[in-house]
């Protein structure tokens, strides 16, 4: 709060008194009454007229002047929109939920529409029973609700070789967080009796891809849910209605979407998938193995490309989110001027396991340019590297795994724009 406001009431009328008192001017707007703003000194149709009744939007949405946040695609990305990505719009957003209709997706044989009364899930393998679920079997098992971040293991790819795109929806958006309620994955298997040498399980889809990964017996038998909810409803068709497994802090591809088959084995199904699939090629050409789990990462949702500095000179709020696979982000540090000086950002709502985190810096703006940066601690201790440390020991042959810290340079006119520094 500035010296101007100390020792004030917050009263409404105290803030107009003192504001006409200055011509209208205050630390944070200004009078509108005192400037003749016909914003509120005319009648506006809404103030005139009554609005739609509660049945006219069985089924709410958003405002019509909120109809630009939405998910994004990138056409030249992919060679096909059956397979392809889009993006979560995280510069339009705030807190840590990420609304259903804007989660990312990322499809492999285009969006499955499963009718539920015909849908199952099979386990079978090395297990005592072979079993087969329906949809209202698995409704009598206890369920779970957990806040996770689900992102793509190629998240921030196209980041790797130099700054690319230009907006966070577009570095940073395959990535969302929401709430998903299910049952724990474990008591399924428990019901099928897994047996001694049964070590790695193999998840289908129901998609015309027939999606498959494989998933360690240990992961599999700790947090992973079979999800049939997210953020209270049911899952959306694009989100793998009617459920999904939930793999909490690794990557996305292994969250396998309209479910379907659970298959016990002694080893990894596909030696492709331990070659590929698990692994990131480094720059002497050996790979890193097993890839699972998203290293701690953050970024700066505002101000940046797609949500410049607007007001002019003055307070403004910094903002952004941070995420780690292993553990929580107790700590994010922020720099305005390339990381000569680090500041430690406001942390704000709930600390949850491998979920994301908001925070926020206030600073004073004096209209000169920025190089925005954001640096998260997670709660093993690990510290988000910059782009050049990561290079360093990965190389530039992969697209996966790019944790690294997000620069964005902001001119004297609040325009942003994604830019690397050394």
């Amino acid at each position: 709060m500035t010296e101007q406001f100390k020792g004030m009431k917050p009263s409404r009328r105290a803030f107009l008194r003192g504001a006409a008192a200055v011509g209208g001017a205050t630390a944070m707007g200004t009078s509108a009454a005192a400037q003749g703003d016909p914003a509120i000194t005319e009648l506006k149709p809404w103030n005139q007229f009554l609005g739609e009744g509660v049945d006219a939007s069985p089924y709410g949405m958003p405002s019509k002047f909120e109809a630009h946040v939405r998910r994004q695609d990138v056409p030249w990305l992919t060679a096909d929109p059956i397979s392809s990505i889009n993006f979560t719009p995280l510069h339009e957003m705030d807190g840590i939920i990420t609304p259903n209709g804007l989660c990312f997706e990322r499809h492999h044989g285009g969006v499955a529409e499963v009718d539920p009364a015909e849908h199952r899930i099979m386990i079978n393998g090395l297990v005592d029973r072979e079993l087969v679920f329906t949809m209202e079997d698995l409704m009598r098992f206890p369920r779970e609700n957990h806040v996770y971040f689900l992102e793509c293991a190629a998240n921030s790819g196209m980041e790797w070789r130099g700054a690319q795109l230009n907006g966070c929806q577009y570095t940073h958006g395959m990535i969302h967080n929401v709430m998903y309620t299910g049952v724990p994955l474990r008591l399924l298997l428990e019901e099928a009796g897994v047996k001694t040498e049964g070590k790695w399980l193999l998840a289908e889809g129901a998609d015309a891809s027939g999606m498959t990964r494989s998933i360690p017996m240990e992961k599999a038998l700790d947090d992973c849910l079979v999800a049939f909810k997210m953020n209270g409803e049911a899952l959306r068709p694009e989100q793998g209605y009617p459920v999904r497994l939930v793999v909490p802090g690794w990557e996305g591809n292994m969250w396998i979407k309209w479910l379907r088959r659970l298959e016990v084995g002694d080893k990894p199904w596909h030696q492709r998938e331990e070659t590929s699939k698990y692994t990131d090629l480094l720059g002497d050409g050996r790979a890193r193995r097993f890839t699972w789990e998203m290293d701690a990462k953050s970024v700066i949702t505002s101000p940046s490309p797609q949500a410049p500095i607007t007001h002019g000179k003055g307070q403004t709020v910094i903002t952004g989110v941070a995420w780690s696979g292993r553990g929580t982000i107790p700590r994010v540090d922020v720099t305005i001027d390339g990381g000569v000086n680090w500041h430690e950002a406001r942390m704000s709502g709930p600390s949850l396991d491998k979920s994301m985190h908001r925070f926020y810096y206030e600073f004073d703006w004096d209209g000169s340019e920025l190089l925005l940066q954001s640096r998260a601690h997670d709660s093993t201790g690990y510290v988000q590297p910059t782009k050049d440390q990561l290079r360093a020991v990965r190389g530039l042959n992969s697209i996966y795994h790019n944790n690294g810290i997000q620069t964005w340079f902001v001119n004297s006119d609040g325009v942003a724009e994604n830019v690397e520094i050394s």
